[in-house]
């Protein structure tokens, strides 16, 4: 078994991992993660007990109880860019000594459940709703930088949804599906779609600010896709395909909670997002730890 090198995982002074600046004790089994680092306490705030608080850079750690379930929520910051960071580590406090650089002997599988925000892209998805992903499209470039296999069903849909955006646009997407498991543990909260995971937010999901976009019509090409067994696109954000993808790869369960703030189709806002956000916080909490 070959040592880790010292730039290939760099830890702190302490031992903790380099960006996360955690150790493994640090965590707990079920990792629950947000893309804002204020919504860290918004999470916790429903623990009944916090053991731990540690932070660095935009990486907010919490671990803590409900009752007898032990859970970590972490924010990941905005991106795939720092889901490579996030998974990546999270994956080392669990499966790498850190002292000796090398792997544990018993592999260790984890539980990662996203909570973000997102946009529908279907009229008929309310706003104020939440919807689970059951696979995700990533148009950024993450996974193409890792192995990783799907099966002969998801194969297919990859390939159909690349021949109709590549028909149109300079693009090169991949697909992670949903964590078997969490989708049959969990999915049962919310409906399930098809997440677009964007590597921005402006131009990336459609918008139209001030510098010109090269894809004026990526919103209608996403919208009308549908795949010959009748799958659509339902929302989009900018993490959760990397998350499937990383998960996968790394040997972990994965799930996205996406709550839908607005509706890109619609053009209509949530007229009260922080209200929405703690009550489907509650209800996910309340559905990992019942």
């Amino acid at each position: 078994m070959e040592r880790i090198s010292e730039t290939d995982l760099i830890l702190n002074s302490d031992g903790s991992i380099y960006h996360l600046n955690l150790l493994p004790e640090d965590i707990s089994d079920t990792i629950i993660l947000v893309g804002d680092p204020d919504r860290v306490p918004r999470v916790s705030s429903f623990f009944d007990h916090i053991e731990l608080k540690k932070g660095k850079r935009e990486f907010i750690t919490h671990t803590g109880w409900i009752g007898n379930k032990r859970l970590t929520v972490i924010s990941t910051g905005i991106g795939t860019d720092n889901i490579d960071i996030v998974l990546n580590e999270l994956d080392a406090l669990v499966n790498i000594d850190l002292s000796t650089r090398l792997f544990h002997p018993q592999f260790r599988s984890i539980d990662i459940i996203r909570i973000g925000t997102s946009g529908a892209l279907q009229a008929d998805i309310p706003i104020d709703s939440l919807l689970v992903s059951s696979g995700a499209f990533g148009l950024d470039s993450l996974m193409h930088f890792y192995e990783h296999q799907l099966n002969n069903n998801d194969e297919q849909l990859l390939k159909e949804f690349h021949e109709v955006i590549t028909s149109h646009f300079n693009l090169k997407p991949y697909y992670a599906p949903a964590g078997k498991k969490l989708l049959d543990l969990l999915g049962n909260i919310a409906p399930h779609g098809i997440t677009l995971t964007a590597p921005g937010f402006y131009s990336p999901q459609g918008r139209q600010v001030r510098a010109t976009s090269s894809t004026p019509n990526l919103l209608s090409r996403l919208s009308s896709f549908k795949s010959s067994n009748g799958s659509q696109i339902t929302n989009l954000e900018m993490e959760t395909a990397g998350i499937y993808g990383l998960a996968a790869c790394l040997g972990h369960q994965a799930l996205s909670c996406n709550v839908i703030l607005a509706n890109r189709s619609t053009n209509k806002f949530s007229n009260d997002p922080l209200t929405t956000m703690d009550n489907f916080i509650a209800l996910i909490l309340d559905t990992i730890s019942g």
